[in-house]
């Protein structure tokens, strides 16, 4: 009998031990839950190689390799991308690299714009290759601007290239703008983008290191300038050479109702990072999330723009360098940002990156730190955040490469190992992370609002969760959640 009850009470315990088990297991949120987001799917068959040396020679399967100061455009249901002609490991051909791609993920090398530089560019600038192209349609036809120049001079040339079809072929219809040592002007005629403001008129934005970014009309009869003499109006410029700045873009949201400024800061091979501002007028002033105008001469002029995008580094990687000279592009209320990247392995590659950007609260643009890949915005559950994160400040003080670190949030909006600090999931997609910083935070503490979107993790090569967003003094902060590979 004793022994039927010291078994019957053995049994009872294991009951209840099972039942406290099972119990902690349903009430304790899983670590890396993603149930009920639907995440975009793998963008290849397998991992796709960062540095890859047997394609070299081999242009039809670039895809985004060897790919520099890119701009997209939308036409006969293909994602154009003209860029700068580059390639490792031996000089870049004279012309415009074509790419396209059906869903801005997959890209296929089309071919070349051209196959030398124009005479009269080359006798003004005696330059040998084309730079930075931009692609607008406008009066049933495309407009293809691109620079010429002199490296390192203001030695510069601007044409426009028209053709009734986006693949070609182009003809040439001459200067747009040029400059050179000892000229009137101060602006450098490179790297233009053709922008058209709420009311149809036509504007060129464009300029580099010297002298600053300008804007100016452009005819969109003719693709010329309005006033071909006219640089047109300064919106961003930096102390002196040693503080560069290039590549601008404009884009208008009429959501919110303002212009957005792009520029890239720093030197393309490795500190390169992308910088926006905004403005009610397309002429500016152009002033980032502090009040700052982009217009900076001063030794704070580093600290300018809101920094979408920086060198940056993930587990499990090389990182990426040289993540500059963005271009913009739009389809459906849906925005993205491209730029170069070059990987940690090698920085003389250069890859197209896609980003999906999303927009703040009051209206700021943030990009997703992963690359693109179908992704859409979407509701998102407390259990789906509580877990492992890597996290990166994109500092706009310091453009070297930043490197992941490691943030656990658990439920009931705590942080592993940090009792003061603290995260609550706001709206469908907003967290609120407050990290308590006592002396260098305002009111000891940085508050962070961040956007949560799904995202195809590169590194890892799975489907995750990313969040983007900014401080109360519009510093960046990225997030990447770390999902077991199964």
């Amino acid at each position: 009998m004793k022994l039927k009850t010291y078994f019957a009470g053995i049994v009872i315990l294991m009951v209840l031990f099972v039942t406290a088990l099972l119990v902690i297991s349903f009430a304790m949120p899983k670590t890396g839950n993603l149930s009920g987001i639907t995440l975009p799917a793998a963008p290849a068959d397998k991992q796709v190689q960062n540095v890859n040396s047997d394609i070299v020679h081999k242009e039809k399967v670039w895809t985004t390799n060897f790919t520099h100061d890119a701009s997209i455009i939308k036409a006969d249901g293909w994602y154009y991308a003209f860029s700068t002609d580059y390639m490792a490991g031996g000089p870049p051909k004279p012309g415009i690299q074509i790419r396209k791609s059906k869903d801005l993920i997959h890209w296929e090398f089309v071919g070349r714009v051209f196959e030398q530089v124009t005479s009269e560019a080359w006798e003004w600038t005696k330059g040998t290759t084309f730079w930075a192209p931009d692609v607008v349609e406008m009066n049933g036809k495309y407009y293809l601007y691109y620079s010429v120049s002199s490296v390192g001079k203001r030695n510069s040339y601007i044409g426009v290239a028209v053709s009734d079809s986006i693949e070609g072929p182009w003809k040439d219809e001459g200067v747009v703008f040029k400059t050179q040592e000892g000229d009137n002007h101060t602006v450098n005629a490179i790297d233009p983008d053709i922008v058209i403001d709420e009311q149809g008129q036509a504007w060129m934005v464009y300029g580099s290191y010297f002298g600053g970014i300008f804007i100016t009309k452009v005819d969109s009869q003719t693709g010329k300038l309005v006033n071909p003499d006219d640089e047109g109006t300064l919106i961003a410029q930096r102390r002196n050479m040693n503080y560069g700045i290039e590549g601008p873009e404009i884009m208008f949201n009429p959501e919110t109702g303002y212009y957005y400024l792009t520029v890239s800061y720093e030197w393309l091979e490795d500190t390169y990072n992308v910088r926006t501002a905004r403005s009610k007028n397309i002429t500016g002033p152009y002033v980032d999330y502090n009040g700052s105008d982009m217009i900076d001469n001063t030794d704070e002029s580093f600290n300018t723009g809101n920094k979408l995008v920086g060198a940056y580094k993930f587990e499990n990687s090389e990182g990426w360098m040289g993540t500059g000279h963005n271009a913009l592009f739009e389809e459906d209320g849906e925005y993205y940002l491209t730029h170069n990247a070059r990987p940690g392995e090698d920085v003389y590659w250069s890859h197209l990156h896609v980003r999906k950007m999303v927009w703040t609260d009051d209206g700021w643009p943030v990009v997703s730190p992963e690359r693109y890949a179908g992704e859409a915005e979407q509701e998102i559950n407390e259990k789906n955040i509580i877990g492992e994160w890597e996290q990166i400040l994109l500092p706009r003080y310091d453009d070297s490469l930043q490197v992941s670190r490691p943030i656990q949030l658990k439920s009931r909006g705590k942080i592993e190992g940090d009792d003061k600090s603290h995260w609550e999931l706001t709206g469908d997609n907003t967290i609120e992370l407050a990290i308590y910083d006592p002396g260098a935070a305002p009111d000891d503490y940085w508050k962070y609002t961040l956007k949560v979107i799904p995202a195809w993790d590169w590194e890892n090569w799975n489907g995750t969760l990313v969040f983007t967003g900014m401080d109360q003094e519009g510093t960046v902060l990225w997030g990447k959640k770390k999902v077991e590979n199964k």
